[in-house]
């Protein structure tokens, strides 16, 4: 398929029209009609992504069985060993509640992949890091999700690079 641009493009691999540039660039279309093109385009962008990364490539999957533990723990482990941190600070940041992730490090501590540490500055506290064992459990955790899927290492070169700098542009843009 080739855009009123002049540059190639691949058909939808879900059979649905293809309308991103050439209704954009259509002449005597209005801006809602533009702008309904482009949130129908956005969206089906969005499920395409969504099923590549959630649906047919489960890398969540992947490290809770190599890990033998949910997801959740090893996305808690991972937390952990790029950065020690108090309970409080973890739960923040992994949106979760305190009583359950004092849960989640105590399962991981049993495991022997984390350790509880006093505060040196405020006994009220512990301070939670990985052991050796926990940091490597965090490299294969990390190695696993790094792992493209196939149908991305089997775009071209210039398919890549377009990709790269639009998840680029959206991975930049700030959060609503």
């Amino acid at each position: 398929m080739t855009t009123t641009a002049g540059q190639e493009t691949a058909a939808p691999a879900n059979g649905e029209q293809a309308r991103g540039r050439e209704a954009v660039e259509a002449p005597g279309e209005s801006g809602d009609e533009v702008a309904e093109v482009a949130e129908e385009a956005a969206e089906r962008v969005w499920r395409n992504l969504r099923s590549l990364v959630l649906e047919r490539n489960e890398r969540r999957k992947e490290v809770a069985e190599a890990l033998g533990m949910s997801f959740f723990r090893a996305k808690a482990l991972r937390r952990i060993a790029k950065r020690p941190s108090q309970m409080g600070e973890l739960a923040a940041e992994l949106a979760s509640d305190r009583p359950y992730l004092t849960l989640v490090v105590d399962d991981l501590e049993k495991r022997g992949l984390v350790e509880r540490r006093q505060h040196p500055t405020d006994r009220r506290c512990k301070i939670v890091s990985a052991t050796e064992a926990g940091l490597a459990a965090a490299a294969r955790a990390n190695a696993i999700l790094r792992n493209p899927p196939p149908a991305l290492l089997a775009l071209s070169a210039a398919d890549l690079a377009d990709l790269d700098r639009i998840t680029s542009a959206l991975a930049a843009h700030p959060q609503d």
